[in-house]
């Protein structure tokens, strides 16, 4: 049975703490490096059910994409609600590693799952890592479709492969245009719009696109846009995250038991609607 650190090291082979963003919170909330680890459990959010969840399975070791600190803290009193995780997890000897933007970038990320949920083909990066001379990191993807289609295909391609949220897909631009190239990108994509037309792709698809810059982009160019819920574009990488690890587990002949939560902790919680306008 290994221990966290030995885990933890391989994790970070994985994800690199130093390829995250200056301003991102990544690595080992929490946890004893003796501690010995046979149960783990990947999830996009820190909140307490993901830890409750963790305790009924006897999982020692959470690992999210979220972290749960991004800004600091000055308490963990558990009269807050994260200070409530930390000290249930430190009642309950489970740890809690993160990988946020450092899993964004790696090869493969968090876009890699997302095209991969998708069933596209992958080119390459939509912004490729400068420090990166195969050219394989970055943020977000390039890809292709097998077969064209129109956005509005594609568009309930991804509400059908995607987990189901509240928020469901939202669709900006002409649904009879054809889409033979995307770009997609987990989590919040608004910033990438200039790279995106650069691209020259028939479409993008990431989350939490803000109105604003949605406007200029289909004012700017033809491009569709297709919104997601934040959560659905980054759980596929808990799956692909999980299954690296299981591949590490059996090269080291650890046994790990490794899951991956199915808990929706997307904070929206239903949705109500009179109908698209005409």
């Amino acid at each position: 049975m290994p221990r966290l650190s030995e885990v933890i090291a391989e994790l970070d082979a994985l994800w690199p703490p130093g390829r995250a963003e200056g301003w991102d919170a990544v690595g080992t909330v929490c946890g004893d490096p003796g501690a010995e680890i046979d149960r783990v459990l990947f999830a996009v959010d820190p909140v307490e059910r993901i830890a409750d969840e963790a305790r009924a399975l006897g999982a020692q070791l959470i690992v999210t994409h979220h972290p749960l600190y991004l800004r600091g803290t000055t308490t963990v009193a558990a009269s807050t609600f994260k200070g409530r995780v930390v000290h249930g997890l430190i009642k309950h000897d489970i740890a809690l590693h993160v990988a946020h933007t450092n899993a964004d970038t790696a090869d493969p990320g968090v876009s890699d799952a997302l095209a991969g949920a998708l069933g596209l083909r992958v080119t390459g990066p939509l912004v490729p890592d400068a420090s990166d001379p195969e050219g394989r990191r970055g943020l977000g993807r390039v890809c292709e479709l097998d077969h064209p289609e129109t956005l509005r295909d594609f568009a309930a391609r991804a509400a059908a492969r995607l987990p189901a949220t509240a928020q469901g897909i939202r669709l900006a631009g002409d649904p009879d245009a054809t889409v033979r190239r995307v770009a997609v990108s987990g989590g919040s994509g608004d910033s990438l719009f200039d790279a995106v037309r650069a691209a020259g792709v028939d479409a993008f698809l990431t989350a939490d696109l803000r109105h604003h810059p949605a406007s200029e982009a289909v004012q700017h160019s033809p491009l569709g846009l297709v919104d997601a819920a934040h959560w659905a574009t980054e759980w596929p990488w808990c799956e692909q995250a999980a299954a690296q690890l299981d591949a590490i587990s059996d090269r080291h002949g650890w046994g790990l038991r490794v899951h991956v939560s199915k808990q929706v902790t997307d904070p929206w919680t239903t949705h109500h609607s009179s109908g698209a306008p005409n």
